[in-house]
């Protein structure tokens, strides 16, 4: 039987308000990772305004799934062509129906089960999402898919180890124990921290660049001012011997 309009309400009186539900993440090194995942993406766009990033931020596709509560969450996951603004957490139907395009799952011993089952049949079947990854931080485990016509398909890793996703325009793999963006030339992309790092090196070296121009140009001078001094001393000697330095 289907609900009404009244019952549909009482189940979601107001669908912009509702809250995300997740869990403590597991470990320190998964809330740094998914800390990076997340800077690293908002600095290489920072010019961009069409796209929202989910940290283990709900998301909620049906009324019945919202009134029951009983699933939870990507830990990472981006949904392009959007408004860029903060929510509480992800309703498909006030989006216009938009899944996410991407999604990354940090396993751990009490989720890893779930995250390679229930979760990407979820992914694959309901969401339609285009590209999961997932990546453990304390074995290192990475893998990722494709959607290709309706099924999951495994990507297959560069000479690097890292793998392609098309809706980032980016590879991802594991760099320092960590899992990271790399550019299709193969530069890591850099946290903001990083980024002001390199761009202080880059002006030191610049600055140092400009000083070594510098003392070679007063080397030069002085050379000339001495092969000057030179000249002048010849000329002289040659004229106490009678020449004139011009002859």
């Amino acid at each position: 039987m289907s609900l009404t309009a009244k019952q549909l309400a009482e189940l979601m009186p107001d669908a912009t308000q509702v809250e995300s539900d997740e869990p403590e993440m597991e470990s320190s090194l998964h809330y740094f990772q998914l800390a990076l995942l997340v800077s690293c993406l908002e600095w290489l766009w920072r010019d961009k305004n069409d796209f929202f990033i989910g940290a283990n931020l709900t998301i909620y596709f049906n009324r019945q799934q919202l009134k029951n509560k009983d699933f939870r969450g990507p830990d990472f996951f981006l949904v392009k062509q959007t408004e860029k603004r903060p929510r509480k957490s992800w309703v498909t139907w006030e989006e216009g129906g938009k899944y996410p395009d991407l999604i990354i799952e940090l396993l751990s011993e009490s989720t890893e089960n779930v995250d390679k089952t229930l979760k990407k049949d979820l992914y694959q079947n309901r969401f339609r999402t285009p590209e999961y990854f997932w990546f453990s931080p304390n074995t290192l485990e990475f893998s990722g898919f494709r959607l290709v016509q309706g099924k999951y398909e495994e990507i297959s890793p560069n000479e690097l180890g890292w793998l392609w996703s098309e809706s980032l325009g980016l590879y991802l793999g594991i760099h320092e124990q960590q899992l990271r963006y790399f550019t299709l030339e193969g530069q890591l992309v850099p946290t903001p921290e990083e980024d002001a790092q390199q761009q202080m090196r880059f002006a030191q070296e610049q600055r140092k660049q400009v000083q070594q121009a510098q003392q070679q140009a007063q080397q030069a001078q002085q050379q000339a001012q001495q092969a000057q001094q030179r000249a002048e001393q010849l000329a002289a000697q040659l004229r106490a011997l009678g020449i004139e330095p011009e002859a």
